[in-house]
């Protein structure tokens, strides 16, 4: 229970949530399915960015199921 409390419990929900972010508006910028970056998908650089997409997604995932729960967590025993 002190783990959740501790202060680097606050800088990991902080950084998981960069991660989060970062990994969000990466996904973003790489999926083809969104209206206007069909300008992007012209060049050489994109196609190997693309193939990048799925691993994000694995990225994404487990750093938001565990900033979820080490932030619902905190919050809940901070309110206790």
């Amino acid at each position: 229970m002190l783990f959740f409390l501790s202060p680097v419990t606050g800088w990991v929900i902080f950084a998981l949530g960069i991660i989060n972010l970062v990994s969000a508006a990466l996904i973003l910028a790489s999926c083809r399915v969104v209206p206007g970056l069909s300008n992007w998908m012209k060049h050489p650089g994109y196609k190997s960015f693309y193939k990048m997409h799925v691993y994000l997604w694995w990225i994404f995932w487990p750093s938001v199921i565990i900033h979820t729960i080490l932030a619902t967590t905190r919050f809940v025993l901070l309110r206790i």
